[in-house]
């Protein structure tokens, strides 16, 4: 099986990117990857794990997520339940331990792709609290006195928005790859990718008013690569004439999500 990623037909990567990709593979260390919104970081392990012929299991990480929903949940209330109406099976604790995302990660009898998906939104205890699984591959279900030992050891996709610093701890484990902003000409790549008909002079003053406008001064949330994307789609259904777009910057709310920046925009067009 292809153990070397060289990209997809739907993901635009750097060589760069590739490389970090396969320097993670190859050393078996994570791959932290960070970059602002919509330059790709979740996207980038959906092409690893087509690219590979690999799974790919996600885990979503939210402010309240602890590293222990990673391991294993223990569903003490519903072994309390059984036990109360006499239900069979009350004695056997494994029937009430359900592995989380890490643990399904480890249990499989081949190799899968784990992203854990913005780690950044959890708390600063919860990069340190997945060092020792992270690194040995294993951790400790006490309630069943066993130790869950990966099988094949996961490729493991890290993405992080940057919200808040990581440990240090935790950065030395990872490689780490940062993805810049695509240049007009890596972003004419990735909307072809999208769009293989578009037409040029439709395709330029996209380029030109999307450039423009994350430039602008003040612009708090820059429009990032889905939205130009969709923001083309939206022209193309409205039959915008292209010649309106760059001084009447049509559907400015597919591209820009917020009040202020809309009317730092329009200040701009006068």
């Amino acid at each position: 099986m292809n153990t070397t990623f060289q990209g997809s037909k739907d993901y635009v990567a750097s060589d760069e990117l590739m490389r970090s990709v396969n320097i993670a593979i190859a050393l078996q260390k994570p791959l932290l990857i960070k970059g602002e919104p919509g330059t790709g970081k979740t996207m980038l392990a959906e092409a690893i794990s087509a690219a590979l012929g690999k799974k790919l299991i996600i885990w979503n990480i939210k402010s309240t997520t602890k590293a222990q929903d990673g391991l294993y949940v223990y569903d003490v209330v519903q072994r309390l339940y059984d036990s109360q109406f006499g239900n069979e099976g009350v004695d056997d604790i494994k029937k009430y331990v359900k592995l989380g995302k890490l643990g399904e990660a480890f249990s499989g009898d081949e190799q899968v792709i784990l992203l854990i998906d913005e780690i950044d939104k959890a708390d600063l205890e919860f990069p340190n609290d997945l060092l020792w699984e992270l690194d040995k591959m294993e951790f400790y279900i006490p309630e069943t006195k066993e130790t869950v030992k990966a099988k094949q050891r996961p490729i493991v996709i890290i993405t992080s928005n940057a919200e808040k610093e990581l440990p240090d701890a935790f950065l030395r484990r990872c490689i780490f790859h940062y993805i810049e902003f695509p240049n007009e000409e890596q972003m004419r790549e990735i909307i072809a990718v999208h769009y293989q008909d578009i037409e040029e002079h439709l395709l330029q003053q996209v380029m030109d008013t999307f450039y423009w406008i994350r430039d602008l001064y003040n612009i708090q949330k820059k429009p990032s690569t889905s939205e130009v994307i969709d923001w083309i789609q939206a022209l193309v259904l409205g039959g915008i004439d292209p010649e309106k777009i760059k001084t009447k910057v049509p559907f400015a709310g597919v591209l820009l999500k917020k009040n202020e920046d809309i009317d730092t925009m329009r200040r701009y067009l006068k």
